[in-house]
């Protein structure tokens, strides 16, 4: 099928893919800077990301601005003229700060999710950057847009609606996660509807991208045929050359079967996807020794958590995987060779053009 290119205000990405943001260092500077540069949109992600900071144990929080900040300003100099955004998730402690620093940074776009964005506009207000909601209910969405419009005057640039068959944290309860008849599309068509009611108020087009699950271009271009104006991937990208976490994180990908994907609880309680290893398998017992508390996420108690996220997220993008936690989509085990990001563009560009 023939597709247009993702307009976002005054950005517009050639290919209509945006690569999701994975924390902990899977996707930085080098793997967004190679999306933008291959047309579509590369997202940084701000969680815990100055972890290889010589002075991260002692000041998390300083050791992250700065390196936020850094790899803002190298994804964009890789990139000159693409498109690079970050991924800010809401339950993150000094979540304002992250932002203020993105955005004097000369950030394009911010993404934010695992909790509702209300904050956005006000922390983002006199800038140009373009403002995107992560949603998963028409529940969600109407809650966003109404509260951005009655408080702010405004309405998104972007909306993303984030499935069920996601990686990473994921705004489902576990049944809902297991309910393999619940019809996902008719969500995304809702979400669509409710959009367009503040697209016409705002005079302003706001695309919907679809998040979860999405794997190659028949995926995109199903979606793209509902009415939506793009796709975010994550999991696809983990397996190239350019991704920025360590070649064991790779493999964790490349060797795992579709029974080693399994649901997680996280620290906050929000159920996730993840590669099952050993790591998954003793939590699963029994409650592992917190030695240090890193304050990353908002709601997190370290007496009463069963493990801590950062710890294990840090553990396995460095390669230590058995140690380590391992966020995927629910098809990572249909990846199979390490690619390049151009090499995959052209793929799904290729397959969707063919859909």
């Amino acid at each position: 099928m023939e597709f247009n290119s993702l307009k976002i205000g005054n950005l517009i990405a050639r290919i209509p893919i945006i690569q999701g943001g994975m924390g902990i260092g899977v996707s930085s500077s080098k793997l967004a800077s190679a999306v933008a540069n291959a047309g579509g949109i590369g997202i940084i992600s701000a969680a815990q990301i100055g972890y290889e900071d010589d002075n991260f144990e002692k000041e998390p929080l300083k050791s992250n601005l700065i390196a936020l900040k850094k790899h803002i300003l190298l994804a964009k100099s890789k990139a000159p003229n693409g498109i690079i955004g970050i991924n800010a998730m809401v339950a993150s402690s000094n979540y304002a700060e992250h932002i203020k620093v993105a955005i004097e940074a000369g950030i394009d776009l911010i993404i934010s999710g695992a909790g509702l964005p209300t904050m956005l506009p006000k922390i983002a207000k006199g800038s140009n950057v373009k403002l995107a909601p992560i949603v998963s209910s028409l529940k969600a969405a109407k809650v966003i847009l109404k509260l951005w419009d009655k408080h702010d005057n405004v309405a998104p640039d972007l909306i993303i609606i984030e499935g069920p068959k996601a990686g990473g944290h994921l705004g489902f309860k576990l049944e809902d996660l297991e309910n393999e008849t619940i019809n996902y599309d008719n969500t995304i068509l809702s979400i669509i509807e409710e959009t367009k009611k503040y697209s016409e108020k705002y005079s302003k087009e706001i695309p919907v991208v679809v998040a979860g699950g999405v794997y190659d271009g028949y995926d995109i271009a199903k979606y793209l045929k509902l009415g939506a104006s793009g796709v975010q991937m994550a999991t696809r990208f983990v397996a190239t050359e350019e991704c920025d976490a360590s070649q064991a994180f790779k493999d964790a990908y490349i060797n795992c079967s579709k029974e080693d994907i399994v649901i997680v609880k996280s620290p906050v309680g929000m159920p996730g996807r993840a590669i099952k290893n050993k790591f998954v398998e003793k939590t699963l017992s029994g409650k592992q020794k917190i030695t240090k508390c890193y304050n990353c996420l908002t709601p997190c108690n370290p007496a009463e958590t069963p493990y801590c996220i950062s710890n294990a997220l840090i553990n396995s993008v460095k390669g230590n995987v058995d140690e380590g936690l391992i966020f995927c989509g629910e098809n990572a085990s249909r990846i199979n060779k390490i690619t390049t990001v151009q090499e995959l563009m052209d793929e799904l560009v290729s397959e969707l053009k063919d859909a």
